[in-house]
């Protein structure tokens, strides 16, 4: 990359700008976090103002190129991070009912599910599979960005995609999901531990994340009757002065839990036919900014 320091004309600016969606959509799927995301952009945006853009022939395809570079070694760094990280870590939910600018086509590697088996994966495994089923790029463009061999590309691709296979359950509609979700919350508020088990895989899980908030549980519940049990002991004071509002969180029926306007809880699930297989719960202040509800 040549750097020239010449200053940065309305082209340039509009190249930036025509990609800026595209661009956040693959640093959100690769991190999880909106703030990491527009970290990245902004990283994008100096080194894009400080190259010389005369030998530049595809602007967008060089700047998913430096998104997606940057993105592997903040996720490198972030992991780490983790570490320190109070009870689990959950990626950050977004309000998709308005244009959330996340910029691929397609909403592969943004449903929250999907966001959860990604964590699974290497950095450049989830590479190569977000810009391969979300942004359906050719395994050579691939190859260049990863800095590596299309073999090599469609070996990554291939294998995130036996990851998250293994893993993944039979797609549910979001019209199930949402029924589901109902009947989750009617009997979550009246403690009813025998409704909530109908409702529960044997195996389901339970996640809060908090970072050590208050009510956030800091272990993994897991266990259909361990789960109902957990979700009726609080039913008497949990919900009290909370207000319910529906919403899409990354393209799929979630809900909001706000006091005195301000959201404390979003809370989605994952499912399968066979009923709710995960209950997840996002607590952490710092993750709620772009799941409130969509203004009317």
């Amino acid at each position: 990359m040549a750097v020239t320091g010449q200053p940065v004309d309305d082209c340039a600016t509009e190249e930036f700008e025509r990609a800026r969606r595209r661009l956040f959509g693959v640093a959100y799927r690769m991190l999880g976090s909106v703030a990491d995301a527009e970290d990245i952009l902004q990283e994008v945006w100096i080194r894009w103002q400080a190259t010389d853009r005369t030998d530049v022939k595809e602007p967008a395809a060089f700047l998913t190129t430096i998104t997606t570079r940057l993105s592997i070694n903040a996720l490198q760094s972030a992991r780490v991070r983790r570490e320190t990280y109070i009870g689990p870590w959950l990626p950050e939910p977004i309000n998709t009912e308005d244009d959330p600018a996340l910029g691929a086509e397609r909403g592969e590697a943004l449903e929250y599910a999907v966001l959860l088996l990604l964590e699974r994966l290497t950095p450049t495994e989830r590479a190569a599979y977000v810009l391969r089923e979300a942004l359906e790029y050719p395994y050579a463009r691939i190859a260049d960005i990863l800095q590596t061999t299309e073999a090599a590309a469609r070996q990554l691709a291939s294998r995130a995609r036996k990851h998250l296979a293994s893993d993944r359950k039979a797609e549910v509609s979001s019209g199930e999901q949402r029924r589901l979700l109902t009947a989750f919350l009617a009997a979550a508020q009246e403690g009813d531990v025998a409704q909530l088990e109908q409702l529960f895989v044997s195996d389901i899980v339970s996640l809060s994340d908090g970072n050590g908030v208050k009510l956030a549980a800091r272990i993994p519940v897991t266990g259909a009757l361990r789960v109902a049990k957990f979700v009726a002991a609080f039913s008497s004071h949990f919900w009290s002065g909370k207000t319910i509002e529906w919403v899409q969180v990354n393209g799929r029926p979630a809900v909001t839990l706000s006091e005195d306007g301000v959201v404390t809880t979003v809370l989605t699930v994952t499912v399968s036919p066979e009923g709710i297989t995960r209950l997840l719960w996002i607590m952490s202040p710092d993750k709620l900014e772009h799941a409130a509800p969509a203004l009317t």
